[in-house]
């Protein structure tokens, strides 16, 4: 058996070469990491240390030519309690991550830019998901292989260029997800409305090559009519298409976007 090969550790000298590509070159956080054969994220820990330490700039300011003086300043809080301890609202950072394009770094970015001597971004992730166990107790729900597909139309739509008219128009992504493996189907349609709703479902269930005992779907009007759990009144051409491929359709319930957890 082949023996496993050993990462490179980064030495002070590859700090450098980060600081040098990123404020000098202007690279980016891939492209320094593509060129030094190094760990996007370790690349992204090294210039966050540099920001905290106050030396994102290239060159150097003087008395860091030393490697082991630049060490000191980069890593002199190692294993050193935060000075800050003031702890952020979660009841709000949870609402704000409900915003369209707001995530947990952005957040903790905010946090950190108002207490400087705060908690590291691992804690400030592990604080907030204790709160949210807390504040909201969920169920863990394990698929069994073939029982479920969750189907949905994604947030945010793609712009796509019609070859024949050169007009571009926004495409709607619809997602379908197995439940038990996560493999994942996405389909471009000019609309959300039924015909298109229906192609999404037949397609998405051709690319998988089979038909779950369910589909748990959005409780979309062009399809829905009364989005009940057990007892959903459905449109007529979708209910014609789940008998024709022997499956149940289960609307999710109105906000209650875990009941489609995996595809939402």
């Amino acid at each position: 058996m082949p023996r496993r090969k050993q990462a490179r550790r980064t030495s002070v000298r590859d700090i450098r070469t980060i600081l040098r590509l990123t404020h000098e070159q202007g690279l980016s956080v891939r492209e320094v990491a593509e060129r030094l054969k190094i760990g996007k994220t370790s690349v992204s820990t090294y210039l966050l240390r540099a920001r905290e330490a106050g030396l994102s700039c290239w060159p150097l300011p003087p008395g860091y030519d030393d490697d082991a003086a630049l060490e000191r300043r980069l890593f002199h809080r190692m294993g050193r309690p935060p000075q800050d301890l003031n702890e952020p609202d979660w009841a709000m950072v949870a609402k704000e991550l409900k915003r369209e394009g707001v995530t947990l770094t952005l957040l903790w970015q905010e946090y950190r830019a108002a207490h400087p001597d705060g908690y590291g971004f691992t804690w400030f992730c592990d604080r907030f998901a204790a709160f949210r166990r807390q504040a909201s107790p969920t169920f863990r729900n394990r698929h069994a292989a073939g029982s479920v597909m969750q189907t949905d139309y994604a947030g945010q739509t793609v712009p796509v260029i019609d070859p024949a008219t050169g007009v571009i128009y926004p495409a709607q992504i619809f997602v379908a997800v197995l439940g038990a493996s996560n493999l994942t189907f996405a389909f471009a349609s000019s609309s959300q409305k039924l015909p298109d709703w229906i192609e999404g479902q037949v397609r998405a269930l051709a690319f998988f090559g089979g038909v779950t005992r369910a589909i748990v779907c959005d409780n979309l009007k062009a399809g829905v009519v009364k989005a009940l759990w057990f007892e959903p009144t459905l449109n007529a051409t979708f209910a014609a298409m789940a008998e024709h491929y022997d499956t149940t359709i289960l609307p999710t319930r109105s906000r209650k976007p875990r009941d489609k957890a995996i595809v939402s």
